[in-house]
């Protein structure tokens, strides 16, 4: 085999279709755009026209609202936290807190702050700091001989008003 003779497979590659060349060419005329009117023109169409008939986006009613000022907390559930113990990434002796948890790379970012769930148990004695803790959580770590500290969530870095 030679450099020369490396060829595509007979038909992997089609010429483009060169449209609007004459009646002959089978796509002459309106170049498979069908008749006249906004659809024939380039770039113009209504999304969502429904032809005249109330769009289905306004017929449905509206529902709900986003709460500009929630908080975006990132959670660790108990058996995450205790399979991080277990594999060593988590020192014991000290102080867990976020930044030591994304160091660890148990968590991927901090986001507005941590939240402690109560999935699963966890048996090594911890002191931990978080932005909020559920109860059973708090209840499973100090049943642990741990204690939890929660700290003020963090604001979020929005401009303030004057």
């Amino acid at each position: 085999m030679k450099l020369n003779d490396i060829a595509d497979k007979a038909g992997s590659r089609k010429a483009r279709m060169r449209v609007g060349r004459g009646i002959g060419s089978g796509k002459g005329k309106t170049a498979g755009r069908g008749g006249k009117g906004q659809t024939a023109r380039s770039g113009v169409r209504i999304k969502g026209f429904e032809g005249g008939q109330m769009p289905i986006h306004r017929r449905l009613p509206k529902r709900g609202f986003n709460n500009i000022f929630r908080l975006d907390f990132a959670e660790i559930n108990l058996d995450r936290l205790q399979d991080a113990i277990d594999a060593k990434l988590i020192d014991v002796n000290e102080t867990v807190t976020v930044e030591s948890l994304v160091k660890a790379k148990v968590v991927r970012r901090p986001k507005a702050g941590m939240r402690l769930l109560g999935r699963g148990e966890i048996k090594a004695k911890l002191n931990i700091e978080v932005h909020g803790a559920s109860k059973t959580a708090i209840a499973a770590i100090e049943k642990a001989g741990g204690t939890v500290k929660i700290l003020a969530p963090a604001k979020k870095d929005e401009g303030e008003a004057a």
